[in-house]
């Protein structure tokens, strides 16, 4: 480790300028902040921009609550900064990431090939990226502040989904440290802001819509204002004790927008993402959550087809192409029933 934060420091001088590029979750946020930290007094200035605006409610209160200093990358001439750092995400990650050269690679995502910095470190075996950058601050024997130390105990905390998804000794260890420099109730504040008032009406919706089939959960919602209330509904869903699947899709600004949760028993979400709708967009993941985006010109399905046929469009996609069987202890299939 203590390589490794040589070689970082060993990157910059007094007269750079570093923009930091996220795609903004409390894990992105966090590790975006502790790197400013470990290069504070480095540079002459350095500046964390945002890929897409921060929608979700508890994203937004961390960022509120904490004074997190984020700038939106459209408000930035890239050109304006010789120094560039990607943080919790690679750069065929998603298409505003892509034309930059970076000087500085974070991640724990599995690593893509293509992948290439100055400096790559990528973790896939660690929970969150917020633990690779506490270990760089403590090699670096930086005592993090009460802000600091809060984003990245929360920044790991809901990486792992409070370690409920894969984690390793390393996470626990570095969430036991920040838990010293945290304030509980400041964490609470941000735990109980997962959803607001307007996202109630989707809840509604996935309830009246959610197929099951073979302990599977689906649910399309159609439009929505944010991808954010699929990954929240995903997530509900996998609550229920018949589930070991959900997988939850939206359309957000002209493209299929799909989460995927699992139990994690041997499953591999990410791997299912990536056959299901790998060669229609971008797709990938963990083994217990993952994500595709495919633009809705790539779906050759209408635009305007009714709900049914958008969902059953995606459990075609899985079973079909995803190639998932049904368990051994598969049942059959249940239909929500709508309230009264």
């Amino acid at each position: 480790m203590r390589n490794v934060v040589q070689r970082l420091y060993q990157l910059f001088s007094h007269e750079d300028r570093l923009l930091i590029l996220i795609d903004p979750d409390p894990d992105a946020i966090a590790s975006a902040l502790a790197l400013k930290r470990l290069l504070w007094h480095r540079l002459t200035s350095c500046v964390i921009a945002s890929i897409r605006p921060i929608t979700r409610p508890q994203n937004q209160r961390m960022v509120q609550l904490l004074s997190i200093a984020l700038t939106p990358l459209q408000e930035i001439k890239p050109e304006d900064y010789n120094r560039k750092a990607l943080i919790d995400s690679q750069p065929s990650h998603h298409e505003l990431l892509g034309p930059h050269h970076y000087d500085v690679i974070i991640d724990h995502h599995p690593r893509v090939p293509e992948t290439k910095a100055r400096l790559v470190d990528i973790r896939p075996e660690y929970g969150a990226t917020a633990t690779i950058m506490t270990e760089y601050l403590r090699e670096a024997r930086i005592k993090p502040s009460l802000k600091l130390a809060s984003a990245l105990y929360y920044g790991i905390k809901t990486d792992t989904s409070n370690f409920e998804r894969p984690a390793i000794e390393a996470d626990v260890r570095a969430f036991h440290y920040l838990f010293g420099f945290t304030r509980r109730p400041v964490v609470r504040r941000l735990e109980f802001a997962e959803f607001n008032i307007p996202m109630l009406g989707y809840f509604q919706q996935a309830l009246n819509r959610f197929r099951i089939r073979h302990s599977r959960l689906y649910a399309f919602l159609g439009p929505v204002n944010t991808p954010d209330i699929l990954v929240i509904l995903a997530d509900f869903f996998l609550r229920a004790g018949e589930v070991s699947w959900t997988i939850v899709g939206g359309i957000y600004q002209d493209k299929l927008v799909i989460i995927f949760r699992n139990d994690g028993l041997r499953k591999n979400a990410g791997r299912l993402a990536l056959q299901a709708f790998g060669k229609l967009g971008s797709a990938g993941g963990h083994a217990a959550s993952a994500r595709a985006e495919v633009p809705l010109d790539h779906t050759g399905m209408n635009p305007i087809a009714q709900w049914q046929e958008w969902q059953d469009f995606i459990i075609h996609q899985v079973e079909d192409h995803g190639r998932l069987q049904p368990p051994d202890n598969a049942k059959g299939e249940v239909l929500a029933k709508p309230a009264d």
